[in-house]
């Protein structure tokens, strides 16, 4: 593969991860229906965790390499930022509010990080374009559900819409963490150990609400997708991105779920297109765009330059 091949992955991958989750706010509504959000979480990354080992085992991938008791640490920060609270938080907030208001809220995730890594990470503060990108991105996430707002109404309260703010807060934390504690990381086993963290954390809260499960086949297997494809193999693609394309442009990713979601509605249910649905589409690309556009370097200064021509 090329160089300039190889440049394309990140986004392809960051495409690939958009269609995956796509589909997560659909399987929290079905989840939900028949098991608490904490059962909904174990459930979620027990199963993830146990795709992806089957994954390592079968590609000949050593699970941890020896080093997982000094990462349990990193592991469980990441698996309470990056998953318990948010997957708790957002599985809780869908119970009563509509899932149009929770794409919204959830699209403001690279906000937060634009606005956390200002101090967290000032080597790799965005530009005024790509903050602008970022604002651009979550008014076309309003444009595209504003006709479900319209049709159904902002449903529910403001405790639902602040526990999606909260998940939001979270995924931004995680994603800076990430960048700074793990960067480099085999993300094989940083996927793994956060999915296996995440289950024996929310195990002890979820063991209450377990006699009120109702085993029903269309929300558990909504929970177990959610868990092989929405964690096991989206976590590899998602700190794949991380790594390669920063946490500001790899959180922009919650931009196109809505579209991604659009895409499925028109592929698996024959929904049509509406003109402020593709008017949506269209800002949120145009967001994106400006989101990943890159600083060009800052010229040397003069001295520099006659000291590199002198060394040519």
């Amino acid at each position: 593969m090329s160089e300039s091949q190889r440049r394309f992955l990140p986004y392809i991958a960051f495409i690939g991860l958009g269609l995956i989750w796509g589909l997560s706010f659909l399987f929290f509504k079905l989840g939900v229906q028949d098991m608490s959000p904490t059962v909904l979480v174990f459930i979620r990354a027990a199963s993830g965790a146990a795709a992806l080992a089957v994954i390592m085992k079968l590609t000949g991938r050593s699970l941890f390499g020896g080093g997982l008791r000094s990462r349990l640490i990193p592991f469980a920060i990441m698996a309470i930022t990056n998953a318990v609270i948010p997957w708790v938080a957002i599985a809780w907030g869908e119970r009563i509010i509509s899932s149009g208001l929770a794409s919204i809220l959830n699209a403001t995730t690279p906000l937060w990080v634009a606005i956390f890594i200002f101090w967290v990470i000032p080597a790799e503060r965005p530009s005024l374009l790509n903050y602008t990108g970022v604002l651009i991105g979550i008014a076309g996430v309003v444009i595209l559900v504003l006709p479900d707002i319209v049709t159904h109404g902002l449903s529910g309260n403001l405790l639902g819409a602040l526990a999606v703010v909260v998940a939001s807060m979270s995924y931004s934390v995680s994603a800076l963490y990430q960048r700074t504690r793990m960067r480099g990381w085999n993300v094989y086993e940083q996927s793994l150990g956060q999915l296996i963290a995440s289950a024996a954390i929310v195990f002890p809260l979820a063991i209450p609400t377990l006699p009120a499960v109702h085993l029903a086949w269309l929300s558990m297997a909504a929970v177990l997708a959610l868990g092989i494809g929405g964690s096991g193999i989206a976590y590899l693609l998602y700190y794949y991105t991380m790594n390669t394309l920063g946490p500001v442009r790899a959180t922009g990713v919650t931009f196109i779920i809505p579209i991604t979601a659009v895409f499925w509605g028109v592929v698996l249910l024959q929904e049509s297109l509406s003109l402020p649905t593709v008017a949506g589409m269209v800002v949120i690309l145009f967001g994106i765009v400006l989101t990943n556009m890159r600083r060009r370097p800052a010229p040397l200064p003069q001295a520099a330059r006659e000291k590199e021509t002198a060394r040519v």
